[in-house]
């Protein structure tokens, strides 16, 4: 049962400044004693074991109030020498399935070299291991180049709540009188739900009849391309291309980029703080436990009850953990 397996484990909370030495060393640390750390905005990252001096197995943080759920991770690695060699094996993912089986590879980066990029696919291995329980599991080599850098790694190209208020932000300052931003609620710990609304400023008036398309996103925080498309999306239809300023003649766009801004903020995969999965909750959200869908469904029922809304189109952005391209 995996979630014996992962109680058993005993992984409950993310590793904090955390220096792994080999188990018969008692001094100072030194330099190649590797610090791992994930206690930062979408960290996950539970527990580090020192196999050998070039292995470590690590363990993902389970979504919070949910065992169910250990596939998304997100760790920086400290205090490392210069050409040191090592092999990471993450060793307790609740799926089997994986796209890591097609070819895809965890991103990089580190102090110096801002930019994520991907493990070469000749580096990482995707298999199942008679060591743990014949589970499948993900190990990757890696050569850390630079002593003084810090170097993050993730299960993919991440996108923070913060990185999209700062977005929204910028977007607000450019005073486009085509778009509107507006607060339509708050997590339960308490972080915005924005809403943007997209249109030519003729088709807001009350009098206007409004076809709406309702676009909202990243309701799964580990599912982080659905970020990089909503955005795309937004970065299109403000832009000068003459086929967005006609969508914008003809329509209103609604669009909540982040549905989940609680469990992208945590770091989980795919729950919100409390363990709920909020995409399984439409049907009747409570305005306690799952406020933003509450907010979300309350906002589409009012514009579909209104007279001069019609709701021609809803789409909801995900990204998937097996299945290939865009569909």
């Amino acid at each position: 049962n995996s979630d014996e397996e992962a109680n058993e484990e005993g992984v409950v909370g993310n590793v904090s400044k955390f220096c792994v030495t080999p188990p018969s060393y008692t001094g100072k640390p030194k330099k190649g004693h590797l610090v791992f750390d994930a206690c930062f905005e979408g960290g996950n990252l539970g527990r580090v074991d020192f196999i050998s001096e070039f292995e470590y197995d690590l363990f993902i943080r389970p979504d919070t109030c949910n065992q169910r759920y250990r596939v998304w991770f997100h760790f920086s690695v400290e205090n490392v020498k210069a050409d040191q060699r090592v092999i990471f094996t993450i060793v307790n993912f609740s799926k089997t399935k994986s796209l890591y089986r097609e070819g895809m590879t965890p991103v990089v980066k580190s102090t110096s070299r801002p930019k994520w990029v991907r493990l070469p696919p000749k580096h990482v291995y995707y298999y199942r291991c008679p060591e743990h329980r014949k589970n499948y599991v993900l190990s990757f080599a890696f050569c850390f180049d630079k002593e003084d850098d810090v170097y993050q790694f993730a299960y993919c190209y991440p996108y923070t709540y913060t990185r999209l208020q700062a977005y929204l932000d910028s977007l607000e300052r450019k005073g486009l009188d085509y778009v509107q931003r507006d607060l339509l609620g708050l997590s339960v710990q308490q972080r915005r739900l924005d809403l943007l609304t997209v249109s030519h400023p003729d088709n807001l008036t009350d009098e206007a009849q409004k076809r709406v398309v309702f676009i909202t996103a990243r309701v799964h925080p580990g599912e982080t391309p659905a970020s990089f498309v909503c955005q795309g999306l937004i970065d299109f239809l403000v832009s000068s291309h003459p086929i967005a300023k006609q969508l914008r003649d003809y329509l209103v766009f609604k669009i909540i980029p982040m549905l989940n801004p609680d469990g992208v903020y945590l770091g989980n995969y795919r729950c919100s703080l409390m363990g709920f999965d909020l995409n399984r909750h439409w049907q009747e959200p409570s305005p306690w436990a799952h406020p933003t869908i509450y907010a979300c469904k309350k906002a589409m029922i009012d514009m579909y009850n209104s007279k001069d809304h019609d709701i021609d189109f809803f789409c909801d952005l995900h990204a998937h953990s097996t299945l290939m391209n865009g569909f």
